[in-house]
């Protein structure tokens, strides 16, 4: 019934030779029946193109890597991705994530020509929803009356309060920022603009878990958050994740697996796995004893579902990764956003379809490789369901020779999950 390649490629992916053919068929604009075509794409419209100097950016560095020469998507390549990522799926809602760099440079017009293209390729019966992801830095009236009207979400990264956001992210001039990510916040909620913090929780402000929470909650008024942790390798700007040779990687709990040591595998500024247990746990305490239902933290809201035997929400935290790309101003598309390097470029927009890229078995294997890869330590933890050995791109912890590598926030997941564990079946 399948061909002698499928056979073989479903063997060595560890999947049904269906599932596969189903798969590769969704990409051919042949999805079998009752199968709809999803996937998601996080776009850089200006490329690594910022007002802010981040220490920790993870995107500023590609403007050199990836030689962009213009950091503007033309209006060519616009019409293009929002016609193509429209007809490369069949759900009834099709979710744009515009992102950067600083999506804001390109000005309000530039996101009236986006809704109005979208309207003109949106067929009948489906809906577009928009997702703004900012600084906030250059909102405005006019953004926040833009932003309104056409019923986008923003994500609007704040680090907590005044000390703990300015500490790493500067202006270009080096001047504080934090002032102006306030005033940005104040304008959306006047408007009524709905909108998640994201917070980079790094070696600094995951010390004070409490403070930051508070903060945001109390003074900023955010009803959604999302806490994602700093770990970049020494190395990240140039090389690619999983492509770090094995003798620079960590043992684990040797010194150079934690931040601050002269020759520590990650940045200094990357968080401290022991202080990212202690972060989640402080917070997730706080917000069950008075914010549960009140306000929607993603790592926490997944963890509950999953706790009871519920898909993951968050791919960080799934068996399978892949259906989130990342498309590049000038057409070019990546596995994912935080795999923008030349060995993860999967086609161009023009030259392929975005389902023929997502729908592949390039990609395929990209997403299978987060479960297939798993050490052994992984498969045999009691909290494998939650984790799912976290996102690749951060093990780079040593196992045992011929095994995949461990994650360097894994002992601070498991502080985390021991603690929660009790409130976790209470809430069950």
């Amino acid at each position: 019934m399948y061909s002698a390649d499928t056979l073989h490629h479903a063997k060595r992916l560890n999947i049904s030779p269906e599932a596969l053919h189903n798969y590769l068929a969704a990409g051919q604009d042949r999805p079998g029946p009752g199968i709809r075509r999803t996937l998601h794409a996080t776009v850089k419209t200006v490329g690594s193109a910022c007002n802010l100097d981040c220490n920790y950016c993870y995107y500023l560095s590609k403007e050199q890597l990836l030689a962009q020469k213009n950091q503007r998507i033309d209006d060519a390549m616009l019409e293009r991705f929002i016609a193509d990522y429209i007809a490369s799926q069949d759900g009834e809602e099709i979710a744009f994530t515009w992102h950067g760099g600083e999506p804001t440079l390109l000005g309000v017009p530039f996101f009236r020509k986006v809704v109005a293209l979208q309207a003109r390729y949106l067929p009948p019966g489906r809906r577009i929803v928009n997702d703004l992801q900012t600084n906030g830095t250059l909102l405005n009236e006019e953004w926040a009356a833009f932003l309104a009207e056409h019923d986008f979400m923003v994500g609007l990264s704040i680090d907590g309060p005044r000390a703990l956001h300015d500490r790493y992210r500067p202006t270009k001039s080096g001047q504080p920022s934090f002032d102006a990510v306030v005033a940005g916040a104040q304008h959306l909620r006047r408007h009524g603009v709905p909108f998640s913090t994201l917070t980079v929780v790094n070696r600094h402000n995951a010390r004070e878990p409490l403070a930051v929470y508070r903060f945001l909650r109390d003074e900023l008024g955010a009803g959604y958050m999302q806490f994602i942790p700093c770990v970049e390798p020494r190395q990240f700007e140039q090389v690619a994740p999983g492509h770090l040779p094995a003798s620079q990687l960590a043992e684990r709990g040797s010194p150079r697996s934690r931040p601050g040591h002269p020759l520590s595998i990650v940045t200094e500024w990357s968080v401290d796995p022991d202080d990212w247990g202690g972060f989640l746990s402080a917070v997730f305490d706080e917000w069950v004893a008075h914010d549960l239902n009140r306000v929607r933290v993603n790592l926490f809201e997944t963890v509950i579902a999953q706790w009871q035997g519920k898909p993951a929400m968050l791919c960080t935290s799934s068996a399978f990764c892949g259906k989130n790309v990342a498309v590049e101003q000038d057409g070019r598309v990546y596995s994912c956003d935080h795999y923008v390097y030349p060995e993860y470029e999967i086609g161009r927009l023009g030259e392929r379809s975005l389902s023929q890229m997502v729908f592949s078995l390039r990609q395929l294997e990209f997403g299978l490789d987060k479960f297939n890869s798993l050490p052994g330590e992984c498969r045999r933890c009691d909290y494998l369901k939650l984790c799912y050995g976290e996102c690749p791109r951060t093990r780079l912890l040593k196992t045992r020779p011929g095994e995949g590598n461990l994650s360097y926030l894994c002992a601070g997941w498991k502080r985390f999950y021991t603690h929660a564990a009790p409130t976790l079946a209470r809430l069950r």
